[in-house]
């Protein structure tokens, strides 16, 4: 699969009302490590079909980020049924952000 771009509009739907976890990479273009992580965050959505992976650009949806008490980025938040469970923040390598989707 690919990451999901989403926006205030379709966060609910893909989000919230997903029958699988939902691990949102919260993110901005001018962030230097929010582009270092697109790489692993691209390559994790296309290995695995267990949890969707989907990014929010915090500029172009600061209302998200504000809901979702994002300060800090990148800042990987893994929701399970509309519910937030774990977040992490700042840059992770890949072996720990596949381990924040499995525990």
């Amino acid at each position: 699969m690919k990451v999901i771009e989403l926006n205030a509009a379709t966060f609910e739907n893909e989000v919230l009302k997903s029958d699988r976890p939902v691990l949102v990479d919260f993110n901005a273009d001018w962030c230097g490590p929010c582009q270092m992580l697109k790489p692993t965050i691209e390559q994790i959505a296309s290995e695995t079909d267990a949890v969707k992976i989907a990014s929010v650009n915090i500029d172009d949806n600061d209302d998200l980020a504000y809901k979702y008490n994002v300060s800090s980025i990148p800042c990987l938040v893994l929701f399970k049924n509309g519910e937030e469970v774990k977040r992490s923040v700042g840059l992770r390598p890949k072996s720990e952000i596949l381990k924040l989707m499995n525990d």
